[in-house]
This record gives structure tokens, sequence and C-alpha cells, in this order.
């Protein structure tokens, strides 16, 4: 049913513009829209919309992810941006923070100024 609609994705933000230092200088993604109530960015495949909102309960778990050709390229240009990455205790990252899943994606996670949790995936080769 919903398969062939495009995906808008939301994520919260106590202050737009700090989001959209972060979303849009940081990462890179070219705004589309903005208004008093949020700001929309092109995500490749989707929009993402960045909701101001009164109270902000930032998840725990990984709220956005961009799949990517090279993930230590992308690494690389985010943290020259001033991304930083995160790491958790109790697995295995390399020393660019990386996660080896067991089905071969490499995975490595990062945080919006207001905790979201986002992550970059690279799928296995072949």
């Amino acid at each position: 049913m919903l398969g062939e609609a495009d995906l808008v994705a939301f994520v919260g933000s106590r202050d737009l513009q700090v989001s959209d230092n972060f979303y849009g200088e940081r990462l890179g993604l070219r705004l589309l829209e903005a208004s008093a109530f949020a700001n929309v960015y092109d995500a490749g495949a989707a929009q993402l919309r960045v909701t101001l909102v009164d109270e902000l309960a930032a998840a725990r778990h990984t709220v956005l992810g961009w799949r990517v050709g090279d993930i230590l390229a992308t690494i690389r240009a985010l943290c020259e941006a001033g991304v930083a990455f995160e790491r958790y205790p109790g697995m295995s990252q390399d020393d660019d923070g990386v996660w080896n899943a067991p089905g071969g994606s490499r995975i490595a996670w990062f945080a919006d100024p207001y905790g979201n949790i986002l992550s970059l995936q690279q799928p296995p080769r072949g």
C-alpha cells in the first residue's frame, strides 16, 4: 500500500537554527523549506523534517541512518565538518568507531545537537 509512496522522516529540535547548522552545514543536507515550525531537507530518497518541539526526549536508539558506499570516507568528511562519532561500551568498534555487524554491514553512530542518535551503514560488499 505505501511501498510506492515517498518517505518523510521526522526528528525533533528545540532550536531550528542550531539544527540547521548541524543538518544543513555539517551534514550537507540541502534545505528545501524553512518555517517557524520546521525545516525540511532533501535527504536523498526521502525528506527529513526537523520539527520544532517544546519538549524533546531523545531516543536511546538510532532514529535516522544513511547507507553509504564508503563509511571511512564519510566518517572522515563528517569529522572534518565537526561531527563526533559515538563509542559504546561493550561493542567492538575500531579506531574510527565502526562496528562490524554479524551480517557484514559496517556501522558507526553519531548524535545531533539534541542527542538524537544517527548512523552510517556500509552494506556488505558483493
